[in-house]
């Protein structure tokens, strides 16, 4: 149980660090424009680059991660004698970013797993059309969190049953998640005492009026509308873990295991560590960019982690090291060398069996920032 006592002071203090999750957007709309000279996407994997590249860089709404992210590798990567511009733009997020690349409007974007898992395997959205896109780097995971008030006896995922529960809206990743962790369960809709397709900001305002038992919220770690819940709510947080996890994980290959640590003030300060799970991010490019582009972009987008310049909170919540690992989406081979030399990626799932083995619905890229009501 979290007391509310703990959060008068440190509400302030996690403002500055709060995680999003992809930010489905606002209404964002993709306002890029024509640029003069030669797109990466354009050039052919085997092509040595003759002159700088232009890139326009996909992201998700101005409210989200993904955005501000956009904007803090923008002068890492312009840095490059292989890049002459690059262009940050606002977009839907996931579904829209891979289409974009597909397209050639966009040259990089940011995504979630489990889109670009259907968008490879040619499946649901991308039904009869595979995207031809390579990782460049793995990101930040967008963690799975279930959140119960104290008093509703919930512990477990089982114990959802006959319970209210928020679900996100209808299509968010949210939602998508919360269906798959049900399922895993053994456990549908039809199980719960009542559905409610709440985004975050409404979840929060159910559940602190007595209206719900708990919520999903699938984002970064801290969710500032989970914060906001624990100043004024006692709350449990549920374990998606043990067979649930498992089962999770053997039919959707992008889930992966994630702990919550215990006594860490900047995210939640939990008495007890969480054990849930997560979708990683991973920054993509088209398969044919140049092999020499993309091994630099590689690098220095690893280079820069390591330094104290990093300002965005969701570049800090990973370590570099795992840049490499457990991809759905197999690397670009210049990124590949690039890892290869550093000694990094050894246990890269993107580049095996994984990809290829799931029949699971994408979300759409939906996973909304947190205080957002398209969660």
């Amino acid at each position: 149980m979290i007391k509310r006592a703990f959060f008068g002071a440190a509400a302030l203090a996690l403002s500055s660090v709060v995680l999003v999750g992809c930010g489905s957007g606002d209404d964002a709309q993709n306002d890029t424009a024509a640029d003069n000279g030669q797109a990466a996407g354009e050039q052919s994997s085997d092509q040595a680059s003759n002159q700088p590249v232009n890139i326009i860089f996909g992201t998700g709404g101005t409210s989200g991660s993904y955005y501000p992210i956009g904007g803090a590798l923008k002068g890492v990567f312009e840095a490059s004698d292989q890049v002459d511009n690059v262009q940050v733009v606002s977009t839907g997020a996931s579904v829209q970013n891979i289409n974009n690349i597909e397209d050639g409007t966009n040259q990089m974007a940011i995504v979630m797993s489990d889109v670009a898992f259907d968008a490879i395997n040619g499946q649901n959205q991308f039904e009869g059309r595979k995207a031809d896109i390579k990782t460049i780097a793995g990101l930040y995971p967008n963690v799975v969190q279930i959140v119960a008030t104290a008093n509703s006896g919930i512990k477990s995922v089982a114990d959802m049953k006959g319970k209210r529960i928020g679900v996100g809206k209808v299509g968010s990743g949210v939602e998508q998640s919360a269906k798959k962790v049900l399922e895993a369960a053994g456990m549908t809709y039809d199980d719960l005492g009542q559905v409610s397709h709440t985004g975050y900001a409404d979840s929060v305002t159910e559940m602190s009026n007595g209206n719900l038992d708990a919520a999903f919220f699938t984002s970064g770690v801290p969710n500032s509308s989970i914060t906001g819940l624990m100043q004024n709510t006692d709350v449990t947080f549920v374990n998606v873990d043990g067979d649930t996890a498992s089962k999770l994980l053997e039919k959707y290959p992008y889930y992966e295991k994630i702990e919550i640590p215990a006594n860490a003030p900047e995210r939640y300060g939990l008495d007890q560590a969480v054990n849930t799970v997560a979708i990683r991010n991973i920054l993509i490019v088209p398969a044919s960019m140049d092999k020499a582009v993309a091994e630099d972009l590689a690098k220095r987008f690893y280079d820069y982690l390591g330094t104290d310049k990093v300002s965005v909170g969701a570049l800090k919540s990973f370590d570099r090291s795992t840049m490499a690992d457990n991809l759905v989406v197999p690397l670009a081979p210049g990124a590949k060398a690039f890892y290869d030399s550093i000694g990094s990626g050894e246990t890269n799932a993107g580049q095996g069996s994984n990809a290829g083995q799931s029949d699971g619905q994408s979300d759409g890229g939906q996973s909304a920032p947190a205080g957002d009501n398209n969660g």
